[in-house]
């Protein structure tokens, strides 16, 4: 639809002889990808100045608080900093102020790792709507058969259980 200039995150579409035409025997999900030839992939990419792509998330993982896209895996990447991390997955949850807010299961690669501790460091590292809200520590994080971290089951998850406090 609207092209973004080089370093603009956006959603990358793909058009070609190689594309696929479509879903077999499906066509209302062919028409949710595929708009004017284009497919839409689902992948946030960012353009550099050079012309090489690099996919920063997945549309369907973007965290939408007080208007802005915070990227998952943005999150993660501060996250693992901390020597005290060996694993951690964010996701976003409902939040009656700010639409969404930023919650991440963690974990422990310290056993003395505090909630407080995280996200101070994560304070430090990353602008204030980013920073996670809610802090899960967990013995392991649900993964598909090729080691994958399922997002998707936590943030329902995580949902479900807002979802129920209300």
């Amino acid at each position: 639809d609207n092209e973004v200039p080089p370093g603009q995150p956006g959603e990358l579409c793909v058009k070609g002889p190689q594309v696929m035409l479509g879903y077999w025997q499906r066509p209302d999900a062919t028409d949710e990808i595929i708009k004017n030839g284009w497919l839409h992939t689902g992948d946030i990419a960012v353009m550099d100045e050079e012309g090489f792509l690099r996919i920063v998330d997945r549309k369907k993982d973007m965290i939408l608080v007080s208007g802005f896209n915070v990227y998952p895996n943005e999150i993660e990447d501060v996250v693992m900093q901390h020597p005290g991390v060996q694993e951690v997955a964010a996701v976003g949850v409902p939040s009656g102020s700010s639409g969404e807010a930023v919650k991440i299961f963690v974990v422990k690669k310290d056993p003395s790792l505090t909630e407080e501790s995280l996200v101070t460091f994560c304070r430090r590292q990353l602008t204030g709507y980013k920073v996670p809200k809610l802090v899960e520590f967990r013995d392991e994080l649900p993964k598909s058969n090729v080691g994958k971290i399922l997002r998707r089951e936590l943030r329902d998850e995580a949902r479900g259980k807002v979802d129920n406090k209300a």
